[in-house]
């Protein structure tokens, strides 16, 4: 999510109704349901979710109301928008790789192209064609390089304040607190290095070497201890 909001198009388009600024949660719960039935469910309930979706994303657009980075006030934007659509599907391909490949196992190129294989069958879902997606990962990794590189992303001051409140400071019981700081340990560590200091999030050397050394240990030794059932969970009908 902090990909996605330094954005400034999209983290407008997150937040286009005022419904979901001082209550974001149900909005992210009702994203993550629709996802999981993608990847989990059966087709014809995706498509279903996703033609809702679809539905709600033709309604949603809107203009900047303020400058933000290279875009100056005024700039439309659409839910519909195959630009931000892209960046939306390729972050979350990009981080949920990312995690798998520092925490359980590295994958080769091949597997990577079967990776983005399976998620570019999400994109159509949402609206994008196929001429709008990379055809292979070192596509997408390209095209991530290049946003990161340019001038497009740029935290504004309501993404840094809202972004890090949202992720990083969600409502949980009290006990689950170490875990929390542990999450979000994991999560700024694997942030890149200048949107980590456009969101004011202090990171070190120090900080560094624990979270690799962390990684390390979770990789080589815990994981492979797990039970199979734990490491894999369930099998995706994405393809399907």
């Amino acid at each position: 999510l902090l990909m996605q909001a330094a954005h400034p198009v999209a983290f407008a388009g997150f937040f286009a109704s005022t419904r979901a600024l001082p209550d974001p949660y149900p909005r992210l719960e009702r994203t993550a349901a629709v996802l999981d039935t993608i990847v989990f469910g059966r087709r014809e309930d995706a498509d279903r979710a996703t033609a809702r979706v679809r539905h709600v994303h033709g309604r949603v657009q809107g203009r900047l109301l303020a400058p933000a980075g290279r875009f100056p006030a005024g700039t439309r934007w659409t839910a519909e928008d195959p630009d931000l659509l892209l960046w939306i599907l390729g972050t979350l391909a990009q981080s949920s790789l990312l995690v798998f490949e520092r925490y359980v196992s590295a994958l080769s190129p091949g597997e990577r192209d079967d990776y983005w294989r399976d998620y570019r069958v999400i994109g159509p879902l949402f609206g994008l064609r196929e001429q709008d997606m990379p055809a292979r990962w070192q596509g997408l990794s390209d095209y991530l390089g290049a946003m990161l590189a340019g001038d497009t992303l740029w935290v504004s001051p309501q993404a840094r304040e809202l972004g890090v409140q949202i992720v990083l400071h969600p409502p949980v019981p009290l006990a689950a607190r170490p875990l929390l700081e542990l999450a979000n340990f994991v999560t700024v560590g694997l942030l890149p290095a200048r949107l980590r200091r456009q969101y004011g999030l202090r990171w070190d050397p120090v900080r560094g070497l624990v979270h690799w050394g962390g990684a390390q240990y979770t990789r080589r030794i815990l994981v492979p201890l797990l039970p199979e059932r734990l490491r894999w969970g369930r099998r995706p009908a994405l393809a399907t």
